[in-house]
């Protein structure tokens, strides 16, 4: 899939993902995976803006296999911007699925 796809619909996906059930970023990371190929590189600052910009709020959980692990759990503002997002994803599709529908 082209790069520039990838970028424009992550956020979408990992708030999608986080909506769904508090997640760590590993376990994120192989969520997206099933969607689109990425390296954690790539999601780790998708989830330190996302909590930035409080649509995000986290919390340590012991780990059996090493250290304490970041869960993120979606708050109510990240919940709009989910459902904000959503909307213009399936406004964006249609418009291009009827423009290519057009052309053929």
């Amino acid at each position: 899939m082209d790069t520039q796809f990838k970028k424009g619909v992550l956020e979408l996906i990992v708030l999608l993902i986080v909506h769904k059930k508090d997640i760590y970023g590993y376990e994120l990371v192989l969520e997206v995976r099933k969607v689109l190929e990425v390296n954690e590189g790539t999601i780790y600052p998708i989830l330190r803006r996302l909590t930035n910009e409080k649509y995000f709020e986290t919390y340590l959980v012991e780990s059996k296999e090493g250290p304490p692990r970041k869960y993120y759990h979606i708050t109510e503002l990240g919940t709009r911007r989910k459902e904000e997002l959503v909307q213009n994803w399936k406004s964006f599709n249609q418009k291009v699925n009827c423009f290519i529908e057009e052309g053929e």
